[in-house]
């Protein structure tokens, strides 16, 4: 088996960290360097503070950075033609259409809202979920993270939403506030909700509400770690590809 040597975005982050500790666990895989403004952390690979001076030689990049690092990195990545998994949240809807437009066709792009095998399962019932009751039930979602996190609702509540949506035949509204609108609750909307406080890792719940009877299918996050997995699985699944836009759902379809 060819190793895969990865260069780790984000790499002294908390997420990066993880995944540094997780990829020893991983065959055939190896984090080789790292991209930070922060090299305070000593680390087994040597990290750069700026990618230009990067002289290792990677075949994938996995970002786990922030927003703010996106042009740069992207820009790296397309000059360098090295594939890259964009597993940052809080990403603007221009960063995410250049991704699915114009990166794409020159490099081969993981990106998914959530790096979670098991998120993305949920998706996937939702999805089935809604087709079968659409009409009947009232959809609503509650999304619960740390008292850190900046974006709000979360990128995996929104994909959430967009895949309910996507499989209804009338298209529905997103509703994030209520408090402003006095009227009943319309038909055609998706509540979104977010909660912030604590320490709560990543908790989504998607609620069918009818009449006399409610179902509600929920994931919950109770480490990081479970997206440091997802990031390096996608890693080893984006190595061999031609340039595309690739997601969660390729990776799970690959491994059934």
């Amino acid at each position: 088996m060819q190793m895969i040597n990865v260069l780790l975005s984000g790499c002294n982050g908390k997420m990066g960290q993880v995944i540094t500790r997780l990829s020893d666990n991983f065959i055939g895989l190896k984090i080789v360097a790292g991209f930070d403004l922060n090299d305070n952390i000593s680390n087994s690979y040597p990290v750069f503070t700026s990618l230009k001076e990067c002289n290792v030689k990677v075949d994938v990049i996995i970002d786990f950075s922030s927003p703010k690092a996106f042009s740069g990195l992207i820009e790296y990545a397309q000059e360098k033609r090295i594939p890259i998994v964009v597993a940052t949240t809080g990403l603007s809807l221009e960063q995410s259409s250049l991704l699915k437009s114009e990166v794409s066709k020159k490099i081969p792009v993981f990106f998914s809202a959530n790096m979670s095998i098991g998120v993305n399962l949920l998706i996937d019932l939702v999805k089935k979920a809604a087709k079968v009751l659409e009409g009947q039930f009232d959809i609503e979602i509650v999304e619960k993270h740390h008292n850190q996190k900046i974006d709000s609702p979360s990128g995996t509540a929104l994909a959430i939403a967009d895949a309910i949506n996507t499989s209804l035949e009338e298209k529905c509204e997103y509703m994030y506030d209520r408090h402003s609108r006095r009227k009943k609750r319309s038909k055609q909307e998706i509540g979104i909700h977010a909660v912030r406080g604590g320490t709560i890792v990543g908790d989504h719940s998607v609620i069918f509400a009818g009449n006399d009877e409610i179902i509600e299918i929920n994931h919950t996050a109770t480490s990081k770690e479970i997206f440091g997995v997802g990031a390096l699985k996608a890693s080893m699944f984006l190595a061999s590809k031609e340039p595309g836009i690739y997601s969660m759902a390729d990776l799970i379809a690959e491994i059934n």
